[in-house]
C-alpha cells in the first residue's frame, strides 16, 4: 500500500517562535497544533516541529527544501523574504542556478539553525 502523504519531524528550541516563523514569514498553513508540536501543510506532505527546548541538539546537517512551481516563483519568494519586516537569518545572495545540480534556488536559515532552500528543478 502506498502512503497518501508524509510528515517529517524536526526538534526545535522554541515552538512559539518556530510556529510564527513558518506561518507568518514563510506563509505555510498550520495543519495541526498540539501545543508542543506543530504541523505545517506543504501541499504534498507535512513538516512538523517538536519543542524539545534549548538543551536538545537540532538535526545536524538538515536542509529543508521547498519546491516552487517556476523559477519566477523562486525570485518572488526571495524578494518577499528580502523585504520582510521579520529578520530573515542567513539569507544568502539572490537565486541562482546551482553549478552542480539542476536547480534554481536560494538558501536561508530558520530560527533553529536549519538550512532552508527554495528551489525549482530545471531539468
Amino acid at each position: 500500500m502506498k502512503p497518501e502523504s508524509s510528515v517529517i519531524f524536526f526538534p526545535c528550541r522554541d515552538i512559539v517562535e518556530t510556529k510564527k516563523y513558518y506561518s507568518q514569514v514563510l506563509g505555510l498553513p498550520v495543519y495541526k497544533d498540539l501545543g508542543s508540536t506543530v504541523w505545517f501543510d506543504c501541499g504534498y506532505g507535512y513538516l512538523a516541529f517538536v519543542d524539545y527546548g534549548p538543551e536538545r541538539a537540532m538535526a545536524s546537517g538538515a536542509c529543508i527544501s521547498f519546491n516552487l512551481p517556476t523559477t519566477g516563483a523562486v525570485d518572488e519568494m526571495y524578494e518577499t523574504l528580502s523585504r520582510s519586516d521579520v529578520p530573515v537569518l542567513g539569507l544568502e545572495g539572490p537565486p541562482e542556478h546551482h553549478p552542480k545540480f539542476p536547480v534554481y534556488s536560494f538558501f536561508l536559515s530558520d530560527p533553529n539553525g536549519y538550512v532552508l532552500e527554495f528551489q525549482k528543478t530545471t531539468e
